[in-house]
C-alpha cells in the first residue's frame, strides 16, 4: 500500500491552507472531509490583518474577490481608532468563509492536491513509522497510510479523540442563535446592539438582499442539541428582543451554539497533529478562531513538509506546539475577556468606560490592536534585542533590486521557502553563509527601508514570514540560525 506523506482531515479553510503549505514544501498530501460537498454556511465573515498578510505572501489575497478593510478596531465591542497606530492593523470584513474556501480549493487544484469528500475517519492506528487511517466513504470502508496525520476537523475533533489527546475545557454558560436570511431587511446592527440583562442582537447586511442575524441571550440553551433549532425559534427570539418580525424571511442556514472553550493539551502526539478549532475551540467572536487556525496552518506547513522530506533539523516539528500552543492559550483568555465586555450586563458598564478611556492612549491601543490583528505575536526564535526578531517581517517592505525593479517582501515569500535579504553593501560572508541552503532559502540582494525599526543590512525570514535572524550579527550566528530552522548544509555545498 502506498504511503502518503501527510493526510489532512478536514477541508475547511484551515485544512485547505495547510495542504497548500505542505505541497509548496514538497510534501505529498491528501485532504479528506466527511461532508459530501463544501458547506454553504459562512460562519466567519473575514479574518484579521496577520492572516490577510499570510494569504498575501502566497498570492492568494487577490483570489478572494471584493471585500473591505475594517477602519475601526474594537475589543469586546469597545472601539478604538486604528489611526492612532504606526502600522495598519485593519482586518478583512464582508468576506464569507465560503469564498475563502473556494479560493483555497482552486489553489489546491492548481497544486495538484486531491480533496476527497464524503470520507469520515473512524479509526487511527499508529505504527513505528506511519499512521493507518480507517475511512468510511462512498465506496465503503478502507484504510490509507500516511507518515503523519493532521486533524483540522473542528471543535469536537474526531482525530483528537482517536489520538487520545486531552483538552482543558471551559464549560458553556449561555447560548446563541445565528441565521442567514433573505427577503426581509431588519435594521442593521453590525457590531451589535446591547440590550438589558446581558442580551444582544446583531444584524450584518451581506449584500444581494441577504443579512445575518445573531441572538445572544443568557436564557438560550448553553448546550443546544445539534440540528434541533428551527427558524421559527430564531424569529421568535428576535421579535421578543427587538420587536421586529423576521418570520417571513427565507432562511438560508441556521446554527445554535454555546460559549464553551477547549484547548488541546498537546498540538502534537507522535505522528498526529492538530490545527484550528481541533486544537483551540472558542465561541464565535470576530473570526478570531478562523484567523488563529489559518496561522496554525502557515506555522506548521513548512515544518512538517521539511520533516517528511528529510531535511528538518532535530526538534523542528516540536516548535509547532512550542510556538502555537501559547498563542492558543492566550486566544482563549482574550476571547473570554472580550466576551465578558461584549455580552456582560449593565454591571460591566464601568469596566467598558475604563477600557474605552485606556484605548484612547496609543500604547494601550497598540497592545490591544496587536491582540486583535495578530501583529503582536512574537516567537522566541533567536538571541538578540532587535525589535523585529521573532516578529513577522512587514510584508509591505519594498526591496529595490540591482536592476531597479521594486518588489514587496510578500512577493518574495510566494515560493514558501526561506528568505535571506541582504543589502548591497552587506558583509559578503553573510550572503555566503546561505550557500549550503540554496535548495531551501532564497538569497535576495537589494535596498529596503526597514522603518519603523532599526536599520538592517541583512535579515533571515522563515517561510511563514517571521524573522529568525537580523544584523548586526556575525556570519557564524546566521549559519547557526540557518541550521536551526532549515537543517544542515546540502551535501554538494559542504566545504565551500
Amino acid at each position: 500500500m502506498k504511503t502518503t506523506d501527510v493526510i489532512v482531515v478536514g477541508a475547511g479553510p484551515v485544512g485547505l491552507m495547510l495542504a497548500g503549505e505542505l505541497r509548496l514544501g514538497g510534501a505529498d498530501v491528501t485532504v479528506y472531509d466527511r461532508l459530501p460537498a463544501p458547506t454553504e454556511e459562512s460562519r466567519a465573515l473575514g479574518f484579521n490583518r496577520r492572516t490577510a498578510e499570510s494569504l498575501d505572501q502566497r498570492g492568494l489575497l487577490p483570489r478572494l474577490g471584493a471585500f473591505r478593510w475594517g477602519p475601526m478596531g474594537h475589543f469586546g465591542g469597545v472601539r478604538f481608532d486604528l489611526g492612532l497606530l504606526d502600522e495598519d492593523h485593519s482586518g478583512v470584513l464582508g468576506l464569507s468563509q465560503t469564498r475563502t474556501e473556494q479560493a483555497l480549493d482552486a489553489w489546491l487544484a492548481e497544486l495538484g492536491v486531491p480533496v476527497r469528500r464524503g470520507h469520515e475517519v473512524s479509526a487511527l492506528r499508529e505504527t513505528a513509522d506511519a499512521v493507518v487511517v480507517s475511512l468510511a466513504g462512498p465506496d465503503g470502508h478502507r484504510e490509507e497510510t500516511a507518515r503523519y496525520v493532521v486533524g483540522c476537523d473542528g471543535a469536537g475533533s474526531t482525530v483528537r479523540a482517536l489520538a487520545g489527546i486531552p483538552t482543558v475545557d471551559w464549560e458553556p454558560t449561555r447560548g446563541m442563535y445565528t441565521a442567514e436570511i433573505t427577503g426581509v431587511a431588519p435594521r442593521p446592527r453590525p457590531i451589535g446592539e446591547r440590550l438589558p440583562g446581558g442580551r444582544m442582537v446583531v444584524c450584518t447586511p451581506l449584500g444581494e438582499g441577504r443579512c445575518r442575524v445573531v441572538v445572544h441571550d443568557p436564557d438560550l440553551p448553553a448546550r443546544p442539541r445539534p440540528g434541533a433549532l428551527t427558524f421559527g425559534e430564531v424569529a421568535d427570539a428576535w421579535r421578543r428582543l427587538t420587536g421586529e418580525s423576521i418570520h417571513d424571511a427565507r432562511c438560508l442556514w441556521l446554527w445554535a451554539s454555546g460559549n464553551s472553550s477547549a484547548l488541546a493539551q498537546e498540538y502534537r502526539r507522535g505522528r498526529v497533529l492538530l490545527a484550528g478549532d481541533a486544537a483551540h475551540e472558542i465561541p464565535p467572536l470576530a473570526a478570531w478562531g478562523l484567523s488563529a487556525g489559518l496561522q496554525d496552518a502557515v506555522n506548521l506547513g513548512w515544518k512538517l513538509a521539511a520533516t517528511v522530506r528529510g531535511r528538518a533539523p532535530e526538534g523542528l516539528l516540536d516548535t509547532y506546539h512550542g510556538e502555537r500552543h501559547p498563542v492558543g492559550r492566550q486566544l482563549i483568555r482574550n476571547a473570554r475577556a472580550a466576551a465578558k465586555l461584549y455580552l456582560g450586563d449593565e454591571a460591566m458598564d464601568p469596566v467598558r468606560e475604563v477600557v474605552g478611556e485606556l484605548l484612547t492612549h496609543k500604547d494601550a491601543a497598540e497592545q490591544v490592536a496587536g491582540v486583535v490583528s495578530g501583529l503582536g505575536i512574537r516567537y522566541d526564535l533567536a538571541k538578540g534585542d532587535h525589535p523585529l526578531l521573532g516578529r513577522r517581517m512587514p510584508p509591505e517592505t519594498t526591496v529595490t533590486l540591482a536592476d531597479g525593479v521594486r518588489v514587496r517582501v510578500a512577493e518574495l515569500l510566494r515560493t514558501g521557502r526561506g528568505l535571506l535579504l541582504t543589502a548591497a553593501d552587506a558583509d559578503e560572508a553573510v550572503a555566503r553563509a546561505a550557500d549550503g541552503h540554496a535548495d531551501r532559502v532564497d538569497v535576495v540582494t537589494g535596498d529596503w527601508n526597514s522603518a519603523p525599526h532599526a536599520p538592517l543590512d541583512a535579515v533571515l525570514v522563515r517561510p511563514d514570514g517571521y524573522v529568525a535572524w537580523t544584523s548586526p550579527g556575525t556570519a557564524d550566528d546566521l549559519a547557526d540560525a540557518l541550521d536551526r530552522w532549515f537543517g544542515g548544509r546540502a551535501p554538494q555545498s559542504a566545504g565551500r
